[in-house]
């Protein structure tokens, strides 16, 4: 690759760039206030509410800073901004989300599909980013690189949730009456759990396509 095709900007920058910025002002607003009645999802226990917000407010810094991430002018024009803007992934965005996703994964109010694939998507964005950090610690890059390719996708699938979601509903629904059998509560819980995993499965199998790609050119 010459050095004016890695100077060429990615095209995908600033559209990502937007995606995140529109999904957060979309997102964030009702929990602002802090206040419970006010949430996007029902709390089904006192203690649920408030790691919620947190969990929320963490992935919010992850977002934001993983974009920041993987902008390839940042990266090599400041490579110390790059430097500190990861640590405020990994520390202040990446981990405690995940952590804070865990616990309430295990007390949300979608089924026990769901509850297994948020806990899962929480387990694996966490060793994704240790493993990644880890890594750059150990100054071996092109290693950091693949596993934090790992993490900005799962951190980014909450995107593709939203997405999947509105798909699934729609398909879905009308089936209320027939495989449903009239249960509002069953159909919520389809919808949850399909969501769910379609939307951190597909973009980490996407991760691993591209992960794959690259060495496939490397070795070409």
């Amino acid at each position: 690759m010459t050095t004016t095709e890695l100077r060429r900007p990615k095209p995908w920058v600033l559209p990502l760039g937007l995606l995140v910025t529109a999904f957060l002002a979309f997102s964030l607003p009702p929990y602002l206030g802090l206040d419970s009645a006010r949430s996007r999802i029902p709390a089904p226990t006192g203690w649920y509410y408030p790691v919620l917000v947190t969990h929320i407010g963490f992935a919010t810094i992850a977002m934001v800073t993983c974009a920041l991430q993987i902008w390839p002018w940042l990266r090599r024009e400041h490579p110390a901004v790059h430097r500190r803007t990861g640590r405020v992934y990994v520390f202040a965005g990446a981990i405690p989300a995940s952590i804070a996703g865990f616990v309430i994964a295990l007390a949300a109010p979608f089924g026990p599909v769901g509850a297994v694939s948020n806990v899962l998507l929480a387990t694996l964005w966490f060793g994704c980013t240790v493993q990644g950090y880890r890594l750059a610690r150990a100054r071996r890059f092109g290693e950091h690189r693949r596993w934090m390719a790992r993490s900005f996708a799962l951190c980014m699938s909450i995107i593709s949730n939203r997405i999947w979601g509105v798909l699934w509903a729609a398909v879905l629904t009308p089936q209320l009456d027939t495989t449903f059998g009239g249960s509002e509560l069953a159909l919520g819980q389809a919808i949850a759990g399909i969501t769910t995993w379609t939307g951190w499965v597909l973009p980490l199998l996407a991760a691993e396509w591209w992960l794959g790609r690259g060495r496939r050119r490397a070795v070409a």
